[in-house]
C-alpha cells in the first residue's frame, strides 16, 4: 500500500475518505472528507472535538487532530467513492495516550523491542435482528440447537455472502461462515494477521457487517447477550508470537505439551495472571456479564467460561490450545473494542513473559458439568464492577496500558456502571412492590 491517499483516490475513484477513530467504548467516529481536501488531512489531521466522544477531555481541550494511516485504507466494496480510513489521534503535537488505537502501537512496538511480532486472529459473532432491535430477523429460525444450520444460513445468503465477497476482494483470506449457537446468530471468519492489521479488519468489519444489514433491511448487532435464553455474542481471539523476521512461530514446540513452547506457555501465564482483570477490557459492559455468568442456553451450553481455567481442545475453559504453536482466549464478546482487545492480551502476555509466569494446573475435564469440583482457579467478575474493581487493583497491568489510558477508562466507565446503578428497572418492581 502507498502512503499518499490522494494518489490513492485517483487511482481508485474515490471521491471521499471516512477518516475513523475508535473511542474507549467502541465508538466509531468519523469524519467525511472529500478527496480533493485529504492531501492536507493527512497531513494535519481532521479536527474533532474530544469530550463530544467517549474519551476522558473536556470542551476546554484544544482540537483533537485524527491523522491517518495510510497503510490501513480500505476502500468500500458496496461503495467505491468511499475509502475507510483508520486515524491515529494527536493534540498539541503529541499522541493522545488514552486513545485506543495509540494504546495499540506502544505495546506493538514495546513487543517488538523484546523482539517479539504478536499475530491475531478473532471471531466476531453476530445477530442478524429485527429493525427495532426486538427479535432475530428470521422467524423460521427457531432450531433449539441452531449451530451450523443449512437452511437458516441459506436464508441469510444473500447477506452473508455479500459480506463474504467483499472480505475476498479485500484479500483477507475468509475461509469459513456459519450459522452460530444461538437463532439468528452467525460467524464469519478470515485469516490471522498482526495485531496491529487484526485490529483494524475488525473495527473495519463491524462497520461492514451493519452497514450490509442495513441495506438488506436488516440489524447486525455485537451486543454480548441480546436475548436472554440464547448463547451470546463472543469475540474468540487466537495468539501466537513470531521472531523478527515474522516467518517463525516461537509459540510453536512439538517436544512441548501440546506443542506450546516455554515462552508460549509464560504468555498464557500473563493471561491467566491478569484475567480477572483484563475482564474490564475483553467483557467491557454492563450486558457483557449476563454473558460470561448465563446459565444454560436454550441449546445446552453457554460456550462461555465463568472460571480462569486453561485446557487443550477444550471448549469449555477461558482459555483452549486447539494446535500447536497458538492458543484461543474464548473471555472476549462482542463488544470488546478491536483495539484494546488487542493492547491488553499483548500487555498481559508480555508481563507473563518477563515474569516467567507458569499459567497453573491444566484442567481437561467438562466445565459445564463438572466446573464445581475446580476450586483453585479463580471465578470471572459477577458484573462490570467487579471487574474495574479488579482492573485498578492491577497495577502492573494498569503501568502496562499506560497511566493515562487506565486513569481515562475506569473514570468513564465507573461513570457508566453508576448511569446503570441507578436507572430504575421493571424487576425492582416485580419483586420489591409489594413487600
Amino acid at each position: 500500500m502507498g502512503n499518499d491517499l490522494a494518489a490513492f483516490a485517483k487511482e481508485n475513484g474515490v471521491k471521499y475518505f471516512m477518516i475513523s477513530y475508535t473511542d474507549l467504548f467502541s465508538g466509531q467516529r468519523a469524519k467525511l472528507v472529500p478527496a480533493q481536501a485529504i492531501a492536507d488531512m493527512q497531513k494535519d489531521g481532521a479536527g474533532f472535538a474530544g469530550f463530544a466522544t467517549w474519551l476522558d477531555l473536556t470542551p476546554a481541550h484544544p482540537d483533537m487532530l485524527a491523522v491517518p494511516d495510510p497503510e490501513s485504507v480500505i476502500q468500500l466494496p458496496w461503495k467505491k467513492d468511499v475509502a475507510w480510513v483508520a486515524a491515529n489521534c494527536i493534540m498539541d503535537d503529541k499522541e493522545v495516550d488514552q486513545a485506543p488505537r495509540n494504546t495499540l502501537k506502544r505495546l506493538i512496538a514495546e513487543a517488538a523491542r523484546d523482539g517479539m511480532h504478536v499475530k491475531t486472529g478473532i471471531e466476531a459473532e453476530f445477530f442478524l435482528i429485527s429493525p427495532d432491535g426486538t427479535a432475530i430477523s428470521d422467524q423460521y429460525d427457531t432450531a433449539s440447537k441452531p449451530c451450523y444450520d443449512q437452511q437458516a444460513v441459506m436464508r441469510r445468503y444473500d447477506v452473508i455472502a455479500e459480506i463474504c465477497d467483499h472480505m475476498l476482494a479485500l484479500g483477507w483470506g475468509p475461509y469459513q461462515n456459519d450459522h452460530e449457537d444461538a437463532n439468528g446468530q452467525f460467524e464469519m471468519n478470515w485469516s490471522f494477521d498482526h495485531a496491529l492489521a487484526t485490529a483494524d479488519k475488525h473495527s473495519f468489519f463491524k462497520f461492514m457487517v451493519k452497514s450490509i444489514a442495513e441495506k438488506h433491511g436488516l440489524r447486525a448487532t455485537f451486543m454480548p447477550k441480546p436475548f436472554q435464553g440464547l448463547t451470546g455474542n463472543g469475540c474468540h481471539a487466537h495468539i501466537s508470537v513470531w521472531d523478527e523476521t515474522g516467518k517463525t512461530n516461537v509459540f510453536a514446540d512439538n517436544a512441548m505439551e501440546l506443542g506450546l513452547s516455554a515462552k508460549g506457555k509464560n504468555f498464557l501465564g500473563g493471561i491467566m495472571k491478569h484475567a480477572s482483570a483484563l475482564a474490564a477490557i475483553t467483557n467491557p459492559t454492563v450486558n457483557s456479564y449476563k454473558r460470561i455468568n448465563a446459565p444454560r442456553t436454550i441449546s445446552g451450553a453457554t460456550w462461555a467460561p465463568n472460571t480462569v481455567t486453561w485446557t487443550g481442545n477444550n471448549r469449555t475453559h477461558m482459555v483452549r490450545v486447539p494446535g500447536p504453536g497458538r492458543f484461543e482466549l474464548r473471555l472476549p464478546d462482542g463488544a470488546a473494542n478491536p483495539y484494546l482487545l488487542q493492547a491488553v492480551i499483548i500487555a498481559a502476555g508480555l508481563d507473563g513473559i518477563r515474569s516467567k509466569a507458569d499459567p497453573g494446573k491444566r484442567h481437561d475435564i467438562d466445565m459445564y458439568q463438572f466446573g464445581h469440583t475446580v476450586t483453585d482457579a479463580p471465578k470471572l467478575p459477577l458484573n462490570l464492577l467487579d471487574a474495574l474493581r479488579e482492573f485498578d487493583n492491577d497495577k502492573s497491568l494498569k503501568a502496562a496500558l499506560g497511566e493515562e489510558f487506565s486513569s481515562a477508562y475506569l473514570k468513564l466507565k465507573q461513570q457508566e456502571w453508576n448511569s446503570y446503578a441507578s436507572h430504575f428497572t421493571q424487576w425492582e418492581r416485580d419483586h420489591t412492590l409489594d413487600i
